[in-house]
């Protein structure tokens, strides 16, 4: 009878034990559509760098929270001179890097300098063209002088673009990522996954995942199968919205739609004939059915616009009847171009399925007033070489992530090449005014020009679609910038 009364008790600590290992679920892995072509947040427009590594492996001296919010990161706080001209930001103290060489003013100094440098490869340099100078006023204090406002300057220092990194670790940033965030890089297997694990010396709270894998599954067909199968925990960005219901009716998991800040357009090369003719451009418009687009691309999960912006913005414009579709208004407007017999261009289509599905749909609807677009499937990295860099490319699709980025429209050599002085002029005055009510009014200003102009055609505002196991929690609804931020994550006990 002990005996037996012992080995009872062996089995009730084992199952106790079984029990707390359950409730105690500590790594997660998260399910992407698209691998990033490198890990370096600073030097590339690819999003998916963003959801792998913002906040998690590299930190900004502002961030972004899930609801849009911009909040302290690596700076605890800061002033703000009465001209305007002068931030001084204090940090915070006992930050480490990963490598555990301490971060400190010397480090944002280098990060700042590097990403507004002349040669600078950094996508959104233009976020720090007001940065006169960065100066170190001790080892926890930097001061950021302005050649001119910038009302935006917080809000631009939490893009992924901003974040501090090391010039130790710099030469292998892209494949061995060095930064002060909550989790280390571990192993990279390409075409397959990331593993990132707690950072046990992170200078901030300690989150409760000490583990995390993203896996690349680029398929609709293969994400659905996983995520049915339990292979993953969360899918971020689910890529076959036509199975959601599925998944809403299953008790196993979770179903999260929310907004992004992803204005999804077919990309026009503004410099490229016939799309230097304001015509052509106007008549690309009505030729496109956005609703048709949105539901057999995205099986009706997204919101029509008319504009760059995002629906969600209190400064939004709803100028989508400006570029109703009306088929025979685009012949007419391209009889009036010169153009009677249409034309023929390029329309390159990245990995996503709001591109390939959606320029599928779009390539029927420009065929029936006669612009013949040739469909060419790219990679990310394909894309980003050909098209964003390059500039070789006549019509494309894609979806800009980035929070509040109708400042792009401002640069002539960006990669739809629109040139217009008037623009530039709203942005810079957008840039130095931080009254409120004027900058909704610019804004609203800046939403007309560029349909004025038909820069590109506004297709939808993507959404966040996210499919998640029941018991995780603090995952994103939305997303207003893009990224996977697990230091809010959870399995619930």
């Amino acid at each position: 009878m002990k005996h037996l009364t012992k080995m009872l008790g062996v089995s009730a600590v084992a199952l106790c034990a079984g029990l707390g290992v359950a409730q105690a679920q500590d790594n997660i892995t998260i399910a992407m559509q698209l691998e990033p072509p490198h890990l370096d947040p600073t030097s590339a427009a690819a999003q998916a760098i963003d959801s792998v590594v913002y906040t998690n492996i590299f930190e900004g001296l502002t961030r972004f929270m899930g609801d849009g919010s911009v909040v302290p990161g690596l700076a605890e706080s800061w002033e703000i001179s009465d001209d305007g001209l002068t931030y001084t930001f204090k940090l915070h103290d006992g930050v480490t890097f990963h490598d555990g060489s301490a971060m400190d003013a010397e480090d944002v100094k280098f990060s700042l300098d590097r990403a507004r440098a002349e040669d600078s490869t950094n996508a959104q340099k233009a976020l720090f063209s007001a940065i006169a100078s960065v100066d170190v006023v001790d080892p926890l204090t930097v001061k950021l002088t302005l050649s001119e406002p910038n009302g935006n300057l917080l809000f631009n220092l939490a893009w992924g673009d901003a974040v501090i990194v090391a010039p130790e670790s710099i030469e292998n940033i892209k494949t061995n990522p060095v930064g002060t965030g909550a989790y280390t890089f571990t192993n990279w297997v390409q075409g397959d996954r990331i593993d990132l694990t707690r950072n046990d010396a992170y200078w901030g709270d300690a989150p409760a995942l000490a583990s995390a894998t993203f896996k690349f599954i680029s398929d609709p067909t293969a994400a659905f199968a996983a995520m049915m199968a339990e292979d993953v925990d969360v899918f971020a960005g689910f890529p076959a919205p036509e199975n959601l219901p599925q998944f809403e009716a299953d008790p196993r998991f979770q179903v999260l739609v929310g907004s992004t800040e992803g204005e999804t357009i077919l990309s026009t090369n503004n410099k490229m004939p016939p799309f230097d003719n304001v015509k052509v451009r106007e008549a690309l418009a009505h030729a496109i059915d956005r609703q048709a687009i949105i539901d057999g691309a995205m099986f009706g999960y997204g919101t029509p616009i008319g504009t760059h912006f995002a629906p969600h913005n209190p400064a939004y414009v709803d100028l989508t009847g400006q570029s109703a579709y009306d088929p025979e208004m685009a012949k007419a407007l391209l009889a009036e171009a010169g153009f009677p017999d249409g034309f023929a261009t390029t329309l390159h289509l990245p990995p996503p399925s709001y591109a390939r599905r959606g320029g599928e749909i779009i390539a029927a609807q420009l065929a029936a007033v006669g612009i013949r677009a040739e469909i060419t499937n790219v990679e990310w990295a394909q894309w980003l070489e050909t098209v964003f860099r390059g500039k070789n490319y006549g019509l494309t699709i894609v979806s800009h992530t980035e929070p509040m980025d109708i400042g792009i429209y401002a640069r002539p050599d960006y990669y739809f090449q629109y040139d217009n002085p008037d623009f530039q002029a709203l942005m810079t005055k957008l840039n130095a005014t931080t009254d409120p009510a004027m900058r909704t009014e610019m804004m609203g200003q800046a939403q007309q020009i560029i349909a004025d102009d038909y820069v590109n055609g506004y297709l939808f505002q993507l959404a966040a679609l996210t499919v998640a196991k029941a018991g995780i929690e603090g995952l994103w609804a939305n997303a207003p910038t893009a990224a996977n931020d697990l230091t809010g994550i959870s399995w619930s006990k």
